[in-house]
């Protein structure tokens, strides 16, 4: 019997890196190594009794990245804008990620990328977690080294955080602050990503070249707002609030999120049906809401 193919996994204790490190140790086709900037903290420990070999690297230090790659068939590489909110970073860490792959002779790099939205709206549109990616994505295709790159649409997981609303506005309902109109919005939870990297993985043949653009469901806020309603048992509705109101909110990054919203106003790529085929048990938000009750209990 052949040696199982190595995936390297980065991010390995976060939302992607973590799901995906799971769904292949439990596919059980691959070996896997899990790379964390902490081996020792609990998340990595339990990646090791999961049965992936767990290394150090931090993905700014080229050394550490090459040493956590040797030996490797394929990876899953995803950045983090949020711990350090660079651009430059973000780009630079991916454009070494892809320059050792080509050297070390890859043959399946799977990326977790965005589009390059500044580019595509011609400057008008600046969202820095999107277009760093976007580039990275343009340097991966033009290197040569096989790809795939797979794109998240809004995580579910958003409502337990970033979407939550934390009070009741007049007329006693919670409102969805979510300045998108009455465009459908892509979501999934980052949970489900693993089973789709999985299936990547074992067809090279039908997705290496490809970008995929993943949703398990497309809701309209006001219908979001409903499913909460239905699920929660207490009564949520579509803020109705703008764009240009939500860049003037005043927390870090209001304006840039502003135009990410305004950038899935014109709904970018995304394709519910290849995702379920991808991942047959991927969730619907009602579905992903059932689950998670409890975290809207303080509401």
């Amino acid at each position: 019997m052949a040696a199982r193919k190595l995936i390297v996994v980065f991010g390995a204790t976060g939302g992607q890196g973590g799901s995906v490190v799971r769904a292949l140790l439990q596919d059980a086709s691959f070996q896997v190594r899990a790379v964390t900037r902490n081996p020792q903290k609990p998340a990595g420990e339990e990646l090791s009794r999961l049965g992936a070999q767990v290394v150090k690297a931090d993905l700014s230090q080229q050394g550490e990245l090459e040493a956590a790659l040797q030996g490797a068939y394929g990876c899953f590489f995803v950045t983090n804008f949020m711990e350090h909110f660079s651009k430059d970073v973000e780009v630079q860490q991916g454009k070494i990620a892809v320059d050792l792959a080509k050297q070390l002779g890859l043959k399946h790099f799977v990326y977790s990328g965005l589009e390059n939205v500044n580019k595509l709206t011609g400057g008008k549109l600046k969202v820095l977690h999107f277009d760093s990616k976007g580039e990275v994505e343009e340097y991966l295709k033009d290197s040569r080294v096989p790809f795939t790159s797979v794109r998240m649409p809004a995580y579910f997981e958003n409502f337990l955080t970033f979407f939550k609303p934390h009070s009741e506005a007049a007329g006693g309902a919670y409102p969805l602050n979510i300045p998108v109109g009455d465009v459908p919005m892509d979501g999934m939870s980052v949970a489900d990503l693993g089973p789709v990297v999985v299936s990547v993985l074992k067809a090279p043949k039908d997705y290496l070249g490809k970008t995929i653009g993943l949703s398990s469901d497309r809701l309209t806020i006001q219908q979001y707002s409903e499913v909460m309603s239905k699920v929660l048992g207490k009564p949520f509705r579509d803020g109705k609030m703008s764009a240009e109101v939500y860049a003037k909110l005043g927390f870090p990054g209001a304006e840039e999120f502003a135009d990410m919203f305004r950038f899935y106003m014109m709904k970018p790529d995304r394709d519910i049906v290849l995702t379920r085929r991808l991942n047959p048990a991927v969730r619907s938000f009602e579905q992903w809401l059932s689950e998670n009750k409890e975290a809207f209990e303080d509401l």
